[in-house]
């Protein structure tokens, strides 16, 4: 049914639900991969130098965010092959998170776009779905999957 699964996570429970729902499918469909995708949001150096209170040893922001989004791809990938699964990659790209993420299922031929209702960004009083996944689910080309 579905060769190619892309899982968006950002470290929030929701998107761990969702990687849990890909492995199940996966489990159905041995020859399908996973491809966990975190998208950061990208900070330019004008951006950075904005922050009223620099460390002498200020990082760029971009570094930073780059660093925590490899953490949670590797996380989820470990987590992807402890309960199973057998084909994951990870991927880690910048920009605006609903846009990076049906940009990236278009490179890589994704057929199923599997999200969390609601991320890290998000207040959760009376809100069934967040904006990333709102977006996500409103404009891909193939099947969107809200866990």
């Amino acid at each position: 049914m579905f060769k190619r699964m892309l899982v968006a996570v950002d470290g929030s429970k929701t998107s761990m639900k969702a990687l849990d729902q890909a492995i199940e499918l996966q489990k159905l469909m041995p020859d399908a991969e996973i491809l966990i995708l975190c998208v950061y949001k990208h900070h330019s150096l004008f951006e950075a130098s904005l922050s009223i209170g620099r460390p002498s040893d200020m990082d760029i922001p971009d570094k930073v965010l780059s660093e925590y989004a490899k953490g949670v791809v590797n996380h989820a990938k470990e987590l992807a092959k402890e309960h199973g699964a057998t084909k994951v990659r990870g991927f880690v790209k910048a920009g605006k998170p609903s846009r990076a993420i049906i940009k990236f299922a278009e490179e890589k031929d994704a057929d199923l776009i599997v999200v969390g209702t609601m991320g890290t960004n998000s207040d959760k009083d009376g809100i069934f779905l967040g904006s990333v996944s709102h977006r996500v689910a409103s404009h891909a080309k193939c099947p969107v999957l809200v866990v």
